[in-house]
């Protein structure tokens, strides 16, 4: 199985990081700026051959994707093993479990968001979801091959574990009781977002220790995903660092 990398970030991303194998970089003949020879650079110390080939070529390659000239050929995608993901999160980890989001682009920023929150890594499904394809690696500006994504077989059984194992499982939906800033998010903790249109599936949303909510405007329905995401966990950041008007203890949880 292989795929595709397209762009100056998600192309340097994936050779600095080394979490999947490139098999070869090709760049239009037309790129020779500074951020060509940073990949060329990074192309040489991972070992990975880089091939410059006229601007016709990169765009039959790329298939009609928005390419900046930079393509890179991979070695299929890099998931991590979710138990390994676990056990190597410290005792104020930060997951992010999101429930068949199918949009990759949707994906991708989410995974953008997360890896900018200081996210431990994302988890997402197996089947009837969105994977770590070309479009959602590019839609993280890289960030896919620096963030850790793994998938597995069901939801709810992932959550049912995260809670055995002492972290709290708080899950993202309109109709949640409680205000976003209103639960204490220092602790371990683990964020569950819905899929687009739907939200959170009722067994998903059943099995949270809290459903919390973001409040909106009159005539407003709901938030795009990645801003929603973007809300809830630099709100976490945010009570982490002990600034001004932290964390509210609420029933179930102690309080900071």
């Amino acid at each position: 199985m292989s795929d595709r990398l397209f762009g100056i970030h998600p192309v340097l991303a994936a050779l600095q990081s080394g979490r999947r194998r490139v098999t070869r970089v090709v760049i239009a003949e037309s790129r020779r700026d500074a951020r060509v020879r940073q990949i060329v650079e990074a192309g040489r110390m991972a070992g990975v051959p880089v091939h410059f080939q006229p601007e016709r070529a990169v765009d039959r390659l790329a298939g009609g994707e928005a390419h900046q000239g930079v393509i890179a050929i991979m070695a299929g995608a890099a998931y991590a093993d979710p138990e390994e993901l676990l056990m190597s999160a410290g005792p104020l980890a930060l997951f992010v479990v999101l429930d068949g989001v199918e949009d990759p682009r949707n994906l991708g920023s989410v995974i953008r968001t997360a890896a900018a929150a200081g996210a431990d890594g994302v988890f997402i499904p197996e089947r009837g979801a969105a994977g770590l394809t070309a479009i959602a690696v590019k839609a993280s500006s890289g960030m896919a091959e620096r963030l850790p994504v793994a998938r597995v077989t069901n939801i709810v059984s992932l959550l049912k574990s995260l809670k055995g194992r002492n972290i709290w499982v708080a899950g993202l939906d309109p109709a949640g009781a409680t205000p976003w800033t209103s639960f204490d998010l220092t602790g371990p903790l683990a964020l569950v977002f819905g899929g687009e249109g739907r939200g959170l599936r009722r067994l998903a949303r059943e099995t949270c220790d809290v459903v919390l909510s973001v409040p909106l405007a009159g005539g407003v329905e709901s938030l795009n995903l990645a801003v929603a995401a973007g809300v809830v966990l630099f709100e976490a950041v945010r009570q982490r660092r002990g600034t001004a008007g932290g964390p509210v203890g609420v029933s179930g949880r102690p309080e900071a």
